[in-house]
């Protein structure tokens, strides 16, 4: 319980994603098995209706159709129950799936779950980061801490620098 990070796994560019099965919103479960064969854009944030989370799941509804054209599933993942979720989502007419890690397992497998400090006490809880996987399970990038404004934009331009090269 006290353990803020697992050392079974380090995420890194190159390396098999951790494999994952977390309920969306609706409590189907997604696999990052299931999506084998397209992009994975899997974002990490702390909590649904915050100001941050907020512009972040904002501006990746609002690029949506653009990650769709790149055969890219946006994928987003905190705390939060399916419940919330719901509500989160009609509030600012999402797009995106949002998965619920309620006991974090999967956040510590991804390096987004850990110690922070904010103002000066440390604390623990979700880092926010995401992490690119490409159509075959592998890391493809790796944002390790975020700035929720203007992130989807980083990450689409990744996504289309990456695939440039493919």
């Amino acid at each position: 319980m006290g353990q803020t990070k697992t050392t079974s796994t380090k995420i890194e560019v190159g390396k098999k994603a951790p494999p994952f099965t977390l309920p969306d919103e609706t409590g189907q479960s997604i696999s990052l098995d299931d999506l084998t064969g397209k992009w994975v854009v899997l974002y990490f944030y702390p909590r649904d209706n915050t100001p941050g989370c907020t512009t972040e799941a904002c501006e990746f509804t609002d690029n949506l159709t653009q990650f769709e054209k790149c055969n890219t599933t946006i994928l987003g993942c905190s705390p939060d129950n399916a419940d919330r979720h719901q509500k989160f989502i009609a509030k600012h007419q999402l797009k995106i799936k949002l998965l619920s890690d309620e006991d974090h397992q999967v956040m510590k497998h991804y390096e987004a779950w850990g110690e922070k400090n904010m103002y000066g006490k440390k604390t623990e809880g979700v880092i926010r980061s995401t992490v690119l996987i490409d159509p075959t399970g592998k890391v493809a990038h790796h944002w390790r801490q975020v700035r929720a404004a203007g992130h989807a934009d980083k990450v689409a331009e990744k996504l289309t620098e990456l695939q440039a090269k493919e």
